[in-house]
């Protein structure tokens, strides 16, 4: 004998089926959009800076030349030294990161300094994103780095430089060591404790 709760549950089950295989069949590619990228689609789109910085783009400059950029397309998010905001603070925070209260800026917190220049080409100034040339994004990279201290004002920063750069947090990050994260990882017959 069939009860009412039986019924539903069926009934659910009967609809779930009508709906499902409509949506699968509407998922096939049988529609003929779209198109393979072109090799020069893909070079656009490829724009991540790794730590090494072999992606980087020709280009230089220094501290003094990045200070009149910052000033004109920076300093009004983040201040005129980096400090005062309102938006991120990028300077400063030295010694604070294992305190109560930690101040994660570039000089504190980030490990690579190419990370700086792929950040500030990719979503930099906020009100014109990757406006920026690549001399430019060089330039304001480098007075970014001379405001934390970590470069001088006529230190010439470019592909070759700027990963050389030695940030001041660098050896402080620990590899993940989840297996499926890759290089960090050890492999499963390792021991814990034993090298």
């Amino acid at each position: 004998m069939s009860t009412p709760r039986t019924l539903s549950v069926a009934g659910i089950i009967v609809v779930m089926a009508l709906v499902t295989v409509p949506c699968a069949l509407a998922q096939s590619p049988t529609y003929g959009v779209g198109r393979v990228p072109t090799q020069e689609e893909f070079k656009a789109w490829d724009i991540a800076i790794g730590p090494d910085g072999r992606e980087l783009p020709p280009g230089s400059g220094t501290a003094r030349a990045g200070k009149a950029i910052y000033d004109a397309k920076c300093a009004v998010c983040h201040g005129p030294t980096g400090n005062e905001g309102p938006q991120d603070v990028l300077v400063g925070g030295k010694g604070t990161l294992n305190t109560p209260t930690p101040l994660k800026t570039v000089g504190s917190y980030w490990p690579y300094a190419t990370t700086l220049w792929d950040f500030t080409n990719r979503a930099m100034p906020f009100n014109a994103p990757g406006s920026l040339t690549p001399d430019e994004v060089y330039q304001v990279t480098a007075y970014v780095l001379y405001l934390n201290g970590i470069v001088a004002e006529n230190d010439v920063i470019d592909a070759r430089t700027l990963p050389q750069v030695k940030m001041p947090n660098r050896n402080a990050f620990v590899p993940d060591p989840r297996p499926d994260v890759g290089r960090g990882a050890k492999p499963a017959s390792a021991k814990p404790g034993k090298k």
